[in-house]
């Protein structure tokens, strides 16, 4: 597969930001003489190094651990901060009792119709403990897994640490998914309780939450309680075992004990999608999460307590764990938008990081080219000084998107932390850091203790230039646990590829300036005239005509090259279909040769994703071939899928 990364340099750090940036400041403690020395001994020496970022991130303890790591079970099955004791709640709230950050806001949210909440962090703290002693008195308590399933509310924030205080095991979902994959989720996890609303605003629509888990409770027999909170005052119907938020917590005490939880202790269950197959239940533990995450969000990603983090997402994928951890581990404030981020005005996002003065934005690039195909002044009215940092994930950039957004968001000051890991991971594989230079769509750096590598087909080291599988050949303290109830499907999912190595199913490549590349799913791969494609490199022509929204590249059966290109597209609005085919079937053959000629142009109204905005390319596959497109439960625009089943392949 060939690879042509953008060839140019377009930010530098300065001296000054270097200096004085948190990956700096862990440098400087663990006693090496700057970054690249970082990664060579944190990749050589994994328990070093994740000894170094606990106490460099201060992580308390109730009981210190005896040792970092043990891999006397094998690789697969690393146990870490072996015989400590800890609760991620002591390390987000607790620990900040008399300090500064007590009576700061932890959260300011707005509702679609502008209604507009806030509390400090000594407010969540009683709500917390309210709702802890609440689930106590139902009988909740260590060990019981508890689903949540609610929009982005500031209730979502108590009800996901009051779980965890009480030692509990949070199972995060989608605020869009209907009963089967609540069911599904909560039977695997065996959940004791769930806890929900009345109702939610999607685009001025009111969408009932309640109804939908009342109709899943059929078929859940572990599910003894239903907790809900009546946010949109809709009054829905009580049945036997449901309690009211408010009747719950109203007598409760607003100080409560946190649980003292095994390091390894599990501390959530989120499912991630699948080609096939259930979804799989990936396991995060009070120390591994923590860890992980708060090191690539506060060392690399330079998360601090002076930041005001806005990052649109919902609670079923990992962003919204993250960022409820994530900002109360710093102790910043959490600017939370509920609902779309261009409703109800088209600009709505920025209005807010205006309004709010946020400094620290997580963003993911479809969302960038939705705006790129709005008028320039929806984006260009707006002030973006306070930003200070840029997170991306989700996936692939190509570069329009990502030098749009570098330019009108950015303002070619604000360095673009693009990242990519996953739920598995507990966060990120590769990122970016302040301390090195960028290009679009790049990762600058493997993230540190890794051991990040780039595999060919026989499982050995690729040299740069060429893509191959994205690897680990280092366990992580924040890898998933195995999955829920089914070690095998783990190993065959992750370790069995390459024994002993972690494969994680991406296409990555780096260049000759060190810099790193996902170029999608590797089961997303094209193989046209013999040699292996990544959708994205055929997508960037596509989109670089400026006349299409988005674009999802396929590989379909064809009688002579066995495989052959078929580009689905959503137009921009004012261009005719039969008019723009032929252009970007010339765009796709002048940028990457004749063997990619397109088979067919198929234009949509809108291409399915998933909530954290990725492009579901096997199932517009699937849908365009006939086929089963597997697991839909992620999907969050199902009514895309009836348009494109009207679509007919030549």
């Amino acid at each position: 597969m060939e690879f042509k990364p953008y060839p140019d340099i377009v930010w530098q750090p300065t001296e000054e930001l270097i200096a004085n940036s948190q990956i700096q400041k862990f440098i400087n403690a663990a006693g090496v003489s700057d970054y690249d020395e970082l990664l060579i001994k944190a990749d050589a020496d994994p328990e070093w190094f994740w000894n170094a970022a606990i106490k460099f991130l201060d992580i308390k303890f109730y009981q210190d651990y005896d040792r970092v790591m043990d891999q006397s079970k094998g690789i697969e099955w690393t146990e870490w901060c072996v015989g400590g004791k800890t609760n991620l709640v002591l390390n987000c709230l607790d620990k900040h009792k008399g300090t500064d950050v007590w009576h700061k806001p932890f959260i300011h949210h707005e509702t679609e119709a502008g209604k507009k909440s806030s509390f400090t962090y000594a407010e969540l703290d009683e709500k917390v403990s309210q709702l802890t002693e609440g689930l106590r008195s139902l009988g909740l308590g260590k060990g019981d897994a508890v689903g949540l399933y609610m929009p982005m509310i500031p209730e979502v924030t108590v009800a996901f640490l009051a779980i965890i205080k009480m030692g509990g095991v949070v199972i995060p979902l989608f605020s869009g998914f209907g009963p089967e994959p609540i069911i599904v989720r909560l039977n695997d996890g065996q959940a004791k309780a769930v806890i929900t609303v009345d109702g939610t605003s999607r685009r001025s629509n009111i969408v009932k939450l309640k109804p939908t888990i009342d109709e899943a409770r059929k078929s859940i027999p572990s599910l003894q309680h239903v907790v809900v909170f009546n946010h949109m005052g809709l009054e829905p119907t009580m049945q036997t075992g449901d309690i009211d938020w408010q009747t719950l917590t109203e007598n409760m005490p607003i100080s409560s004990e946190t649980e003292v939880m095994n390091t390894e202790d599990p501390m959530m269950l989120i499912y991630t999608s699948g080609t096939t197959g259930m979804p799989k239940g990936t396991v995060q533990t009070h120390c591994g999460f923590m860890i992980k995450a708060m090191f690539d969000l506060h060392v690399m990603s330079e998360l601090t307590a002076n930041d005001r983090l806005l990052w649109m997402s919902d609670m079923g994928w990992v962003v919204g764990p993250l960022e409820i951890m994530g900002t109360s581990f710093v102790g910043a404030t959490l600017i939370m938008g509920e609902g779309a981020p261009n409703y109800p005005e088209a600009g709505r996002i920025w209005r807010l990081l205006q309004e709010y003065k946020v400094s620290w934005l997580g963003f993911a690039p479809t969302i960038a080219r939705i705006f790129m195909s709005q008028p320039e002044e929806s984006v260009s009215q707006y002030d973006f000084s306070s930003l200070k940092t840029v997170l991306t994930t989700g996936e692939p950039w190509n570069p329009d998107a990502w030098l749009w957004f570098f330019d009108k968001i950015c303002n070619k000051r604000v360095p673009i932390i693009n990242l990519t890991g996953g739920t598995e991971i507990g966060c990120g594989i590769l990122g970016c850091t302040v301390a090195r230079p960028l290009k679009p769509c790049c990762f600058n750096t493997q993230l540190p203790g890794m051991g990040a590598d780039i595999l060919d087909e026989q499982g050995q080291s690729i040299e740069d230039g060429k893509v191959g599988e994205l690897a680990l050949r280092n366990s992580s303290i924040g890898l998933t646990r195995g999955l829920w109830n089914n070690p095998e499907r783990y190993l065959d999912s992750y370790w069995r590829t390459v024994p002993g190595v972690w494969v994680h199913g991406d296409w990555a490549v780096k260049d000759d300036h060190g810099m790193w590349y996902v170029l999608g799913r590797s089961d997303d791969t094209l193989k046209i005239a013999g040699k292996r494609t990544g959708p994205a490199e055929i997508e960037g022509p596509l989109l670089a005509t400026g006349k299409i929204v988005e674009a999802a590249v396929i590989g379909v059966p064809d009688d002579i090259g066995g495989s052959a290109v078929v580009c689905v597209c959503v137009p921009k609005e004012g261009y005719l279909e039969e008019e723009l085919t032929q252009e970007l079937i010339d765009a796709v053959v002048n940028e990457m040769g004749k063997s990619y000629k397109p088979k067919q142009i198929v234009f949509v109204a809108d291409l399915p994703k998933t909530r954290t905005m990725k492009i579901m390319r096997r199932v517009v596959r699937a849908l365009l071939l006939g086929t089963e497109p597997g697991d839909l439960s992620s999907m969050v625009n199902p009514e895309s899928i009836d348009f494109i089943k009207q679509k007919k392949l030549k």
